[in-house]
């Protein structure tokens, strides 16, 4: 059967112990609707509680906390149990270090999240060098991920993404991650290697259909974005200042967005992301939907990213037809179509001065 997680928003007056007390009366009757309570979380500062459930659907499990107890939950949405372990550590009940009856878990599911980018795919051209740059980058990076007692969720050759419960080993890692590239990177080829760390913060499950979705789509932006090496949401910063008696970021080392940044960064997303593959979508465009002059936008986007908005939406395109072209999905004049351009010859020159290649050497060289 399925396994699913659900949200319940509670009042100020409700404490760990009701929601034991709750997740008791679940467990009383979860047989008649043929679902099998398996854990929750509950956080008594921000009044949230999950529910992990196998059930054979959300109805089911809507049906069960009715009858139980009348507490409908707010949200619910299908999880992987693999997922839930390496984010939350567990799918199943702590054992019962009280001497309560009853097990009273108090453990928030509030997550810090991490993403690591590193490099692209032009990088495995160079198929000696990045070999020996991955295998000491990758040991480096889950080093110190153990050390700050993170959870790696998923990874691969370019990417991370991390769980961690403490925001202050979420920032010392970071931190230490970028410390020791120094290190695992050969001083003639720093300048080629891109990695970026990003960090913000959330619950499981929100308005979105997939766990720590909201979180994990807002750490991916700011990684693949702005223009820092380490960026961090202000919500990340004030926790933080919290744990530390409010020790300063450094800004220089850490840029920190402020909540305007970042709603003109999920704003800037979205729109790119319904219109980047359109050759008629312009500056213009971009600038009418965000609600801003060109001017406006000019300097806000190069604050935040480093471009202007015409080489903004020019290199989104091209790092799509990058991935595109890496993974085989169509020809050259195909894929530059495909991804807004209107010259297969215009796509190809824009893309030597971008990558230093041609294309056609491109699938040459990366053929799998």
């Amino acid at each position: 059967m399925p396994i699913y997680m659900d949200r319940h928003d509670v009042s100020e007056e409700v404490t760990a112990e009701h929601v034991a007390q709750l997740h008791q009366e679940d467990l009383k009757i979860e047989h008649k609707f043929n679902c099998k309570g398996l854990t929750y979380w509950f956080d008594g500062n921000r009044k949230t509680a999950f529910c992990l459930v196998e059930a054979p659907n959300k109805e089911a499990i809507q049906k069960m906390h009715n009858e139980a107890h009348g507490e409908f939950p707010h949200k619910i949405i299908e999880v992987d149990e693999n997922l839930v372990e390496s984010f939350l550590g567990r799918i199943e009940d702590p054992k019962n270090k009280s001497n309560n009856t009853i097990n009273i878990i108090d453990d928030p599911a509030f997550r810090i999240i991490m993403v690591i980018e590193s490099n692209n795919y032009l990088n495995r051209l160079e198929a000696n060098q990045f070999g020996l740059f991955a295998q000491k980058f990758h040991n480096s990076v889950s080093k110190s991920i153990k050390k700050f007692k993170g959870n790696i969720v998923k990874s691969d050759n370019n990417n991370y993404l991390v769980s961690f419960k403490s925001v202050s080993n979420a920032v010392a890692c970071s931190l230490k991650i970028l410390y020791n590239i120094k290190y695992t990177t050969p001083k003639f080829d720093l300048a080629y290697r891109r990695v970026n760390i990003a960090l913000s913060s959330g619950i499981p499950v929100t308005d979105n259909e997939n766990i720590f979705e909201e979180a994990i789509v807002l750490a991916t932006r700011m990684c693949e974005v702005v223009k820092n090496k380490l960026v961090i949401t202000n919500e990340v910063k004030e926790l933080y200042q919290n744990e530390n008696r409010n020790e300063i970021i450094d800004s220089k080392l850490i840029k920190v967005l402020n909540f305007k940044e970042e709603k003109f960064l999920t704003l800037l997303m979205e729109s790119i992301k319904k219109n980047w593959y359109k050759p008629d979508f312009k500056v213009v465009n971009l600038s009418k939907q965000l609600g801003n002059s060109k001017s406006q936008l000019y300097r806000k986007l190069k604050s935040l990213t480093g471009k202007s908005p015409n080489n903004f939406i020019r290199e989104f395109r091209l790092l799509k037809a990058l991935n595109l072209l890496y993974n085989q999905h169509g020809n050259i004049s195909e894929i530059a179509y495909d991804c807004g351009f209107n010259s297969p010859t215009y796509f190809t020159r824009v893309f030597k001065k971008r990558f230093r290649i041609l294309p056609t050497s491109f699938i040459k060289n990366s053929v799998k």
